[in-house]
């Protein structure tokens, strides 16, 4: 069965084909990072206009590198959680596509379809699996038991791990998205030059970055010798190349070991026979040595490309939830702005 997986929940407009669930046919994914990056960070409503703009000649060309529309057999979406407009995009387009080529249509979890990343090629995790999904937008320790069976087990009380680079990254006057500038600087930088608090949950697998952004400032605002009355933006212009890499540095170590501190006591409670990350900041080096120095088992990490938004991992979940559910009426689709993954399309079927 082959899938045509649509995404477009935020600033990467991105359509692929997948056969089985493993097999990647086409991939084509037209990212927005440049427009955005003047900002700072995703303006929803250009971010809707670039899909607008993009969103036909990225799906035909995946369809066209898969062999045609003769080939797709059924076409998955991103209608959950993300950026309403930029959603809304994709939705009507790959809901209008699915009653004019008469292709069962079923709607997507993006945080789930992250995990589903690991699925593509190679060997697939074997359950239950432990799911670390980590990104710009969620950071959360999910059990699963089989496809579809899972339980959310921890997450974020308020900043998600990404959103926390992005904002430690600003404070430092680095270019946006913080996770790979953050991982630039932190390689010329000393881990353990500045000493950052972990914060304590009520939750045993859940965390909390925002009171480590805030140590982080308050620290830079010491080393510039001023307080909280100066510009925060202001301050990367008085700290030393020398100083901005030990900060970044100081800062990825304690936000990756509080992730990982987590995993491995939900590890070690569980027993998974696999443990796979999921999400953007899967990619991040540091976050993948930790992990690889402290778990007994090999873990799944997704191939760079498909750590960021793309649509493979879509129509990889797609196929699962085809082979497991029944396809949804195009016309009877609601978007979900936010909404947890334990209340997933295919659930509320």
């Amino acid at each position: 069965m082959k899938i045509l997986g649509i995404e477009s929940s935020c600033d990467e407009t991105a359509a692929a084909v997948v056969e089985n669930g493993r097999h990647l046919i086409s991939n084509v994914v037209n990212s927005q990072i440049d427009i955005h990056s003047a900002f700072g960070g995703v303006v929803p409503e250009v971010a809707a206009r670039s899909h607008l703009e993009v969103i036909l000649p990225v799906i035909d060309k995946a369809v066209q590198d898969a062999g045609g529309w003769n080939e797709i057999d059924a076409i998955a979406c991103t209608t959950m959680p993300g950026l309403i407009g930029s959603l809304l995009i994709g939705s009507l387009t790959a809901r209008t596509l699915a009653l004019l080529k008469n292709k069962p249509f079923y709607p997507i979890h993006h945080v789930e379809a992250h995990v589903y990343a690991n699925f593509l090629d190679g060997d697939a995790p074997r359950f239950p699996l432990l799911a670390l999904i980590v990104s710009g937008g969620h950071s959360q320790i999910v059990l699963f038991r089989d496809h579809g069976d899972y339980e959310l087990i921890g997450q974020t009380a308020d900043d998600a791990v990404g959103e926390a680079f992005d904002k430690v990254a600003k404070i430092l006057g680095l270019p946006y998205p913080g996770g790979p500038s953050i991982a630039k600087a932190a390689e010329h930088g000393d881990p353990l030059k500045y000493s950052f608090p972990k914060a304590k949950m009520a939750g045993k697998y859940d965390f909390s970055f925002s009171g480590l952004k805030t140590a982080v400032l308050r620290a830079v605002q010491s080393e510039c010798g001023k307080d909280h009355t100066y510009p925060s933006n202001a301050l990367s212009a008085l700290l030393t190349p020398a100083q901005c890499n030990d900060f970044a540095a100081s800062f990825q170590h304690v936000a990756v070991e509080t992730l990982v501190d987590k995993v491995i006591a939900a590890f070690d409670e569980f027993a998974p026979k696999s443990v796979v990350i999921a999400g953007g900041v899967a990619a991040n080096q540091e976050l993948r040595r930790q992990l690889a120095a402290r778990l007994p088992i090999k873990i799944t990490f997704p191939d760079p490309q498909f750590c960021t938004d793309n649509a493979a991992m879509v129509a990889t979940l797609g196929y699962y939830v085809a082979t497991g559910s029944e396809p949804t009426d195009p016309r009877d689709v609601e978007l979900f702005p936010s909404i947890s993954m334990t209340k997933t399309a295919w659930k509320l079927n």
